[in-house]
């Protein structure tokens, strides 16, 4: 199986794998703010001398591709970016709302009938979301949602959400098929099972052209939609 980079820079955490088999081989994370810039340069050097020293072959470069940090995410894909044109790899993308879902069911029971919500914090109490089943078949289409007390009232499934969104919803989602699961952050060790998926299924990006998904590019194309339809 393939050995890949997978680099994480959506919040405010920094995060690099390296994985082979579909297993984790090096890793490293920093929580304390926004140093992408610097920290993921110096984490790729580290991981890069672990390579070398261990005659490792780097097959493909994943990164998460958003929503997220405009800042976060453009580090992050320019970074991966350069090293498939150094290394002559292909791109992987793994969207970031997939890779904190895939966090919570590696690491809790989870019911045939549970969805799973993770959340990312856009402004106020907006929120951008999806809805998952266990099996990460999406149950709802990705959307920014203004939270209120009349969320998600059609939803009888039980729910976890979680995310740096979810905290500031609990209240509004203050009900008993509501769960918040805490301390889920998106973390490029959890990339690992969905960007080796992609890689033995081809799914690649165009490494000229690919761009990420920007939160704040989704929040004033909503907003746009809400004031002239």
């Amino acid at each position: 199986m393939a050995t890949l980079i997978n680099i994480e820079t959506s919040t405010e955490i920094c995060s690099v794998a390296l994985s082979s088999e579909g297993k984790v081989i090096w890793h490293k994370e920093n929580y304390e703010g926004m140093s992408h810039s610097v920290l993921l340069a110096k984490f790729i050097e580290e991981m890069m001398a672990y390579v070398k020293e261990a005659g490792v072959r780097i097959d493909g470069v994943a990164v998460s591709c958003g929503p997220g940090s405009y800042t976060g995410l453009r580090i992050g894909v320019s970074t991966a970016k350069g090293l498939c044109y150094g290394l002559d790899v292909p791109l992987i993308s793994v969207n970031t709302l997939e890779v904190m879902t895939n966090h919570v069911l590696k690491n809790r029971e989870v019911g045939e009938k549970v969805w799973l919500c993770p959340m990312i914090d856009a402004r106020r109490m907006e929120v951008y979301t999806a809805f998952y089943d266990k099996t990460l078949s999406q149950k709802r289409e990705t959307s920014a949602d203004i939270i209120n007390g009349n969320s998600y009232l059609d939803i009888q499934n039980e729910v976890l959400f979680f995310g740096n969104g979810a905290a500031k919803c609990k209240e509004a989602l203050n009900r008993s098929n509501f769960i918040l699961v805490e301390n889920v952050v998106p973390l490029a060790i959890d990339m690992v099972e969905l960007s080796h998926a992609a890689y033995d299924q081809k799914k690649f990006q165009d490494v000229a052209y690919f761009e990420p998904f920007y939160l704040k590019e989704f929040v004033a194309t909503v907003a746009k939609n809400k004031v002239f339809n």
